[in-house]
C-alpha cells in the first residue's frame, strides 16, 4: 500500500494505516537519528516526536513526500537539540553501534569503530548528508528535500565529508 493511501486512511481514523506507517518508518528513522546523536534514547525520542507531529498533522503531502517530511523532521529535532546543547556543528558525538551500514560492510570489521567515530566527527551538514545517503541510500533529489537545500549543495557535502572521512582516516589501516 502506498504512503499516500495510508495517510488517507489515517486521516479518516484507520489505526491501522497509522500503525503501518510506523511500521515502515521507525526502523530508519532511528538509525538516521542515532548516527547524528550518537544517543539512542534521543534518537528514541525523536522518533516519537516525529510521529505525534504526523500524527496531529504536520504532513501536507503538497509541499513532500511522507518519507521526506519525516527525515526532516528527525534533521530539526537534532539540530534543535545540538543547537541547545551548544554542540551544533562541534561534530562531538562520540558512539559505537552494532548496526553497519553499506560504508562499513566493506571494511573489515575492526576498523567499523575507526569509521564512525571518523563519521561522528564531520560537521553536522556534512554528517547528515553522508549518513542519508550512504547508511539510508537516500537519493540526492530526496535529500536535497530534506536538508532544504539544492542537490549541487548536497554533492558539495557529500564530497566534503567523504573527503574529511578519508583525511580522518589516513594513517590508520582502514582495509587489508
Amino acid at each position: 500500500m502506498t504512503d499516500e493511501t495510508l495517510i488517507e486512511q489515517m486521516k479518516a481514523g484507520d489505526a491501522g494505516a497509522f500503525r503501518s506507517i510506523y511500521g515502515r518508518y521507525r526502523d530508519p528513522l532511528f538509525r538516521f537519528g542515532y548516527r547524528l546523536t550518537g544517543s539512542e534514547e534521543t534518537a528514541e525520542d525523536m522518533v516519537h516526536d516525529a510521529f505525534l507531529g504526523l500524527f496531529r498533522g504536520g504532513f501536507d503531502a503538497r509541499r513532500a513526500a511522507l518519507k521526506t517530511y519525516l527525515y526532516g523532521a528527525m534533521r530539526n529535532q537534532a539540530r534543535k537539540r545540538f543547537r541547545d546543547s551548544g554542540r551544533e556543528e562541534a561534530g562531538d558525538t562520540d558512539y559505537s553501534d552494532e548496526r553497519a551500514g553499506p560504508l562499513e560492510v566493506l571494511l573489515p570489521a575492526e576498523t567499523g569503530e575507526q569509521v564512525r567515530r571518523a563519521v561522528s566527527g564531520l560537521p553536522l551538514a556534512q554528517r547528515e548528508a553522508l549518513i542519508l545517503f550512504e547508511y539510508e541510500e537516500l537519493s540526492l533529489e530526496e535529500i536535497a528535500q530534506i536538508v532544504e537545500a539544492e542537490v549541487g549543495a548536497v554533492k558539495a557535502r557529500l564530497y566534503r565529508a567523504r573527503d574529511g572521512l578519508r583525511k580522518s582516516l589516513v594513517g590508520r589501516e582502514v582495509a587489508k
